[in-house]
């Protein structure tokens, strides 16, 4: 089987770099185009995207600072999201991939992941999956088994190495 248009999922960890580095690999074997892409969470824990009515005895100067706040974390993780994916790109480039890259703001990874990667028209998404199990996993949620379960092409996981004790 081969792949012509190959979409990894990157993010700022380590595991990426594998991911990465098996998105060259499988694109240089198969001469594939390649779209890095990364998806920014706009529900990250213990961070609230949901206005507060100010009705409720709320200081309206608090709460504009509160927004403006929340509005400049967005942009700095947006620029540190396409620095990560320029990195990456020109990397890639280097190798003599034909790549570009995007990132998106969305609520939920997985949903954005698979409608992007089905958008671009990919026969292969690549992404790494940090084991989460049981309760964590039920809270947090596993954003490579929600892509296994809805993504329009084969998906290939790559899985963290399991720390030595």
């Amino acid at each position: 089987m081969t792949f012509k248009k190959i979409f990894a999922a990157l993010d700022e960890s380590e595991l990426s770099h594998s991911v990465f580095s098996q998105t060259l690999e499988l694109a240089q074997a198969n001469q594939a185009e390649v779209m890095l892409f990364h998806c920014i969470s706009v529900n990250t824990l213990g961070q609230s995207a949901v206005p507060i009515p100010v009705d409720l005895g709320m200081n309206v100067q608090l709460m504009d600072q509160a927004y403006q706040a929340q509005r400049l974390l967005r942009e700095t993780e947006l620029k540190q999201s396409e620095s990560l994916l320029k990195k990456y790109c020109d990397a890639a480039a280097n190798q003599g991939v034909q790549v570009e890259f995007d990132s998106q703001m969305d609520g939920d990874p997985g949903h954005c992941i698979c409608e992007y990667a089905q958008n671009w028209g990919a026969d292969l998404i690549i992404l790494g999956r940090r084991g989460r199990t049981g309760l964590t996993e039920a809270f947090l949620g596993s954003v490579s088994n929600y892509v296994v379960h809805h993504a329009s092409c084969s998906v290939f996981v790559i899985q963290e190495p399991k720390s030595e004790k």
